[in-house]
């Protein structure tokens, strides 16, 4: 199975008065312009996805609802084990349930996001760091079981040459 993993794109800066709960803090009009052009290169080289998880935090919705506006990726589903604070651990047992699909897109936070690569490459999320920039990609090839420490990785990109894909 194929699994990209995807760092939402530019987000308001964290302002407590604005957004008193932080998981309500959006893309910036500019973040979203940008992931619009980063989203059209990915589409270029990655036409279809089987499934669109993203955290329900606003910023990562905003950013897979674009991948689905202008990808044609699937309409994301909710999934609550990408919300910024928690661990990777458990997301090897999610992509499991999606086998069937063939290729899974997590949209998400940082630290999460290289964690996630860290734990899916090696078996433990503190080992290596893949640097995901707001809007960044990296694909990675697992086998059925998703096991932690078997995953190849395919390539990552960062949003500025995606943008140039498109």
């Amino acid at each position: 199975m194929q699994v990209y993993l995807i760092r939402h794109a530019i987000a308001e800066v964290r302002d407590p008065l604005q957004w008193p709960d932080d998981t309500k803090r959006p893309l910036t009009p500019e973040g979203a312009d940008r992931f619009r052009r980063a989203a059209g290169g990915l589409a270029t080289f990655v036409p279809e996805v089987g499934v669109v998880l993203s955290s329900p935090w606003k910023r990562s919705w905003e950013t897979a609802q674009i991948l689905q506006e202008v990808a044609g990726w699937p309409k994301p589903e909710k999934c609550d084990a990408l919300e910024g604070h928690r661990s990777p651990r458990g997301l090897p047992s999610l992509l499991r349930q999606h086998v069937q699909a063939g290729s899974v897109a997590l949209v998400g936070h940082e630290p999460q996001m290289h964690l996630l690569a860290s734990y899916l490459l090696t078996g433990d999320s503190a080992r290596l760091l893949i640097e995901f920039k707001k809007g960044g990609v990296a694909a990675f090839l697992l086998d059925n079981a998703a096991r932690p420490g078997t995953a190849t990785l395919l390539w990552a990109l960062p949003p500025r040459l995606l943008r140039r894909l498109a």
